[in-house]
């Protein structure tokens, strides 16, 4: 009603929930201001570069510093985020395979059990050899050994090793020549899987082979993976590694060596493979593309293995492994 002095109108109870609203005071218009440009990553203490950056200051301040900070002080700078392997270390995890790398004295970093492991004859043993040899050991729990192996069947047993040293191809015939028996080596031509490689490994030290080629590049290495497939026979049997594998077998040929390549277009039957009982090597070509024609040219025979089916095929493992057998039987 007009005029009426007592009607409330739209103004707030001086109690409610908002309340009157006062001035900010100018701290609004400083707000929209900002704080200044960003300051550079090193600059910023919970950066990983300023971690950094400490760490070359203090090396550089120490006595005969060179400037840069040490392997331990760059790892902490780096943070805990990395794989499961760094780039000088392999885990090499099984008991089989663990035990075998023992066994054959190779360098170990650290051996790692996992708690309340269940012993048995193979752990109690690794726990001997790791005590005689001054091993660092330690208990972690199964979550921590899982991470270390990347969810690999581990048994609850694991060691970090350094990288593996590889040999020349020459070395292999050293090797022949000193256990005074012809040489026998097998070489893969674009072998990528490493577990193929392991499981050759474990055929050339079932059968008396004295060492594994492979080329530089683009062909699996001596990696955790083929280490637990080759259950220890990687500590036994030799790997040498070639920057041309063709080149390779030319100097092979040229000190006296047979060279047989193994293909499933190979005009000789495995039980007629030749030179079994002269220097040889095989050379083992991959599942899908067989022998490169570069290394085809160098083999002085090619010989298949009968199969009972034209579309099925046989990887590189098990074809080494008859093969081998059958060089084993006609030298025995």
């Amino acid at each position: 009603m007009a005029g009426n002095s007592q009607r409330r109108g739209a103004t707030r109870t001086p109690g409610s929930k908002k309340g009157a609203r006062v001035g900010t005071g100018g701290l609004g218009r400083r707000a929209l201001e900002g704080k200044g440009p960003t300051p550079k990553a090193e600059d910023r203490p919970y950066h990983v570069a300023h971690k950094r950056k400490l760490a070359a200051e203090q090396a550089a301040a120490a006595p005969g510093g060179s400037g840069r900070p040490s392997p331990r002080a760059a790892r902490g700078a780096q943070g805990k985020r990395g794989g499961r392997t760094s780039s000088t270390h392999e885990i090499v995890s099984g008991r089989n395979s663990v035990l075998e790398a023992l066994r054959a004295g190779i360098p170990v970093a650290t051996v790692y059990l996992a708690a309340r492991l269940e012993a048995d004859d193979r752990t109690r043993e690794i726990i001997s050899i790791a005590a005689d040899s001054g091993y660092p050991l330690l208990e972690v729990g199964r979550a921590e050994i899982d991470r270390l192996t990347d969810g690999a069947v581990h048994q609850g047993v694991a060691i970090q090793v350094p990288p593996y040293e590889y040999l020349d191809p020459d070395d292999l015939l050293d090797t022949a020549e000193a256990s005074a028996t012809a040489p026998l080596v097998v070489a893969l031509d674009g072998i990528t899987d490493p577990r193929n490689l392991g499981a050759v490994l474990r055929s050339a030290g079932a059968f008396g082979a004295h060492g594994v080629l492979v080329p530089e590049r683009r062909a699996a290495g001596v990696t955790a993976a083929a280490w637990k497939v080759s259950a220890g026979a990687a500590a036994r049997v030799p790997v040498a590694r070639a920057t041309n594998l063709t080149r390779a077998l030319q100097d092979y040929r040229r000190a006296g060596v047979f060279v047989v390549g193994l293909d499933a277009g190979g005009d000789v039957p495995l039980s007629g493979l030749p030179f079994a009982a002269d220097p040889l090597v095989l050379v083992v070509g991959s599942e899908g593309k067989g022998l490169s024609r570069l290394v085809r040219e160098q083999c002085d025979a090619i010989v298949s293995i009968p199969i009972a089916s034209a579309v099925e095929s046989l990887n590189a493992g098990v074809a080494a492994g008859i093969a081998l057998y059958e060089v084993a039987r006609q030298r025995a």
